[in-house]
């Protein structure tokens, strides 16, 4: 049983029309699952023919608006023009704080992101240790990760068994590498060059690093600002990690 993954948002927080902001749809047995949701999420998912109303579960990063942005937009459109076109509930998963935020975007927002009875569920996850929830046909694992205090990176582990590993924004983090052990598909933040590293964040050799530590099996490097398109991202990785290697573009899509 084939799982298809699809980089809708390859990019930042920097206005762009080559990459989205951050956002991964994972296609597996009957669920459609997001990691983040940054603006232009669901344009994205329109190209691929995803309609909003099939996803299942979306697990969120962090709280930052470029991997936030459309959840309000997209909670509301779940209610027009045809509500009873979601057959299914939608979980929301996210780290520690998560029940106020969205308490925060309720009070702004109000029934405008209400969906019918039993159609929505909250789940807080407390990132200071690891967490694992099985689901009927995959499994969710998290741990916390280097950029805020709510960061979480996720695995899931569909039906075939072939892992995928999401880090979110993070600096380098030996959970990460604990969480990504010789995971099939690691899909990771790598976000400026190596010379222009920020704290919080990593660059294509960290991230190489981390992949060769945990021996994944392949790595897609992602969440890349405008300076990454102007050198050899590729060539930087290649100093820590010799495995198959993609740079991630918006819409590419990778089956396991």
């Amino acid at each position: 049983m084939k799982t298809t993954i699809t980089i809708l948002g390859s990019g930042t927080c920097v206005p762009s029309l080559k990459r989205s902001s951050c956002s991964v749809l994972i296609e597996m047995a009957q669920e459609k699952l997001l990691l983040d949701s940054g603006p232009g999420t669901m344009h994205r998912l329109l190209q691929t023919g995803v309609e909003i109303f099939e996803l299942t579960h979306i697990c969120y990063s962090h709280f930052h608006p470029d991997h936030t942005g459309e959840l309000v937009p997209l909670l509301f459109a779940n209610k027009y023009p045809d509500a009873c076109k979601r057959n299914r509930p939608l979980a929301l998963f996210a780290g520690k704080g998560f029940n106020r935020f969205f308490s925060g975007l309720k009070s702004v927002y109000g029934e405008w992101i209400d969906l019918r009875p039993g159609m929505l569920t909250v789940t807080e996850i407390d990132g200071s240790r690891y967490f694992a929830k099985k689901f009927n046909t995959f499994q969710i694992e998290t741990i916390s990760v280097n950029h805020r205090e709510e960061s979480i990176a996720y695995k899931i582990t569909p039906p075939n068994g072939l892992s995928v590993v999401y880090s979110g924004d993070t600096d380098y983090s030996d959970n990460l590498i604990s969480l990504a052990q010789n995971a099939d598909l690691l899909i990771c933040e790598s976000a400026l060059p190596d010379d222009k590293k920020v704290p919080g964040h990593l660059s294509p050799s960290l991230a190489g690093r981390i992949a060769t530590s945990a021996g994944v099996k392949k790595l897609v490097l992602t969440h890349l600002y405008p300076e990454c398109d102007q050198v050899d991202i590729a060539a930087q990785c290649r100093k820590t990690y010799q495995g198959a290697l993609i740079i991630a573009e918006d819409l590419m899509q990778i089956t396991l």
